[in-house]
């Protein structure tokens, strides 16, 4: 399993949620575990996901991401999750 941490921020607005998951099962990518809140009108959503069958490489599905975010007004950010690992460990 190849496991990635996405993370959407941005102002709150209607369907974040439903493009975001829209795309990643547009690219065989399944959602492993999800949080979201909303403070005082501004969004936060982190996802670990398997990307172990995404349609294309790790750069072209981090980048379709972050170019998705800029359509819909938010910023998304998707890392591997190995870099997550390798901080805490130093």
């Amino acid at each position: 399993m190849n496991r990635s941490i996405i993370t959407v921020v941005g102002k709150d607005t209607v369907g974040i949620i439903a493009r975001v998951c829209t795309y990643l099962a547009e690219n065989n990518i399944n959602i492993l575990d999800i949080t979201q809140t909303i403070v005082q009108g501004y969004f936060n959503m982190m996802m670990i996901v398997d990307t172990g069958n995404v349609s294309g490489d790790f750069h072209s599905l981090s980048s379709g991401l972050e170019n998705l975010g800029k359509d819909i007004g938010v910023q998304i950010k998707c890392q591997r999750e190995e870099i997550f690992e390798k901080m805490h460990r130093i």
